[in-house]
């Protein structure tokens, strides 16, 4: 199945006073229409940067984004508010994100209203249908943001991003701020929308558990680089990367009989601004050595499976 979106050695740096900060750092990965890609990573390590850049809402430093074949990269003006009716966001606070002058139906109605598209007696409709489809009675059609539970403001935000039928849609951890039972909710209502109309996900969270129930692949970052990528089973059942190996250690488990050891990382975080070009986690890798102070280049390993790591086979063989 071809890629709706290819992300080519792309690069996101924000200047500062004491020199670049590397925020996405050539990162590249294709999604496929009706998938779901998981990025994860611990705070500040450039996922919400990445989506943020790829979706337009900032500029890119260098690289390149391929939508649907064709290279979007620097489209301004009419092309990028067509790019944008094809290329959605759904933000992690859904009480932020709203305009809390504006009703619900004034919501959802907005971007079908912008896009010239639809004529005056046909945004009811569509708008009636986008609440339906993400469970949003007809009763709350007129309150307003403050009026409504944190679960029901993400459907919100969700039919907002979905009301033109996009083919792509950023979720920047949208069920983070959300009690359990209700990201359980939401995460059904993604899948549901995924099956119905094929809409390809990237989905950004810091939740393990989280994103093993809703993607298919999975990229791990690391201050603003990939360091593995993998179909989700796969990682989950074999990582390769030591700080993927850290990262699901920590992933709490239900069984008594078989505990997961915690691997508990040492050592200081390097600085995003200005990094050498080695490894960016050798300071906290148990097997740092030092050929880690060279680039790390994405390696397939296994099918479909690739880590940045040059002791990579060296370590699972030491662990089988």
């Amino acid at each position: 199945m071809a890629a709706i979106v290819e992300v080519k050695h792309l690069k996101k740096y924000f200047p500062t006073a004491r020199g670049l900060l590397h925020a996405v750092d050539d990162v590249s990965f294709s999604i496929e229409q009706g998938r779901t890609m998981g990025i994860v990573g611990e705070s500040g390590c450039g996922k919400s940067t990445l989506g943020r850049v790829i979706v337009h809402l900032l500029d890119s430093t260098d690289g390149q984004i391929i939508f649907e074949g064709r290279d979007i990269t620097h489209v301004k003006g009419r092309e990028l508010k067509k790019v944008r009716e094809d290329m959605q966001i759904i933000f992690q606070d859904p009480f932020s994100s709203l305009n809390p002058r504006m009703t619900i139906r004034q919501t959802i109605s907005e971007p079908l209203r912008l896009s010239g598209r639809f004529r005056a007696s046909e945004i009811y409709d569509e708008t009636q249908k986008v609440m339906e489809t993400v469970g949003i009675p007809e009763r709350l059609a007129d309150a307003y943001p403050h009026e409504l539970d944190g679960g029901r403001r993400q459907r919100v935000g969700i039919g907002r991003a979905l009301a033109l039928n996009p083919r792509f849609v950023v979720c920047d951890e949208p069920v983070s701020a959300l009690d359990v039972s209700i990201q359980a909710q939401i995460l059904n209502l993604i899948k549901e929308l995924q099956r119905d109309h094929g809409v390809a996900f990237m989905f950004i969270t810091h939740d393990l558990s989280v994103v093993k129930h809703i993607s298919h692949d999975i990229c791990v970052m690391y201050l603003g680089q990939l360091v593995e990528t993998s179909p989700s089973d796969e990682l989950f059942e074999k990582p390769l990367h030591p700080y993927s190996k850290a990262l699901l250690s920590a992933i709490p488990s239900t069984d008594i009989h078989h505990r997961r050891e915690r691997i508990l990382l040492k050592g200081e975080v390097v600085s995003p601004i200005n990094p050498s070009p080695g490894c960016r986690f050798a300071l906290r890798c148990p097997y740092a050595c030092e050929r880690c102070q060279e680039a790390q280049i994405l390696e397939e390993i296994r099918p479909n499976h690739f880590a940045a790591c040059c002791r990579v086979r060296e370590i699972n063989q030491m662990e089988e």
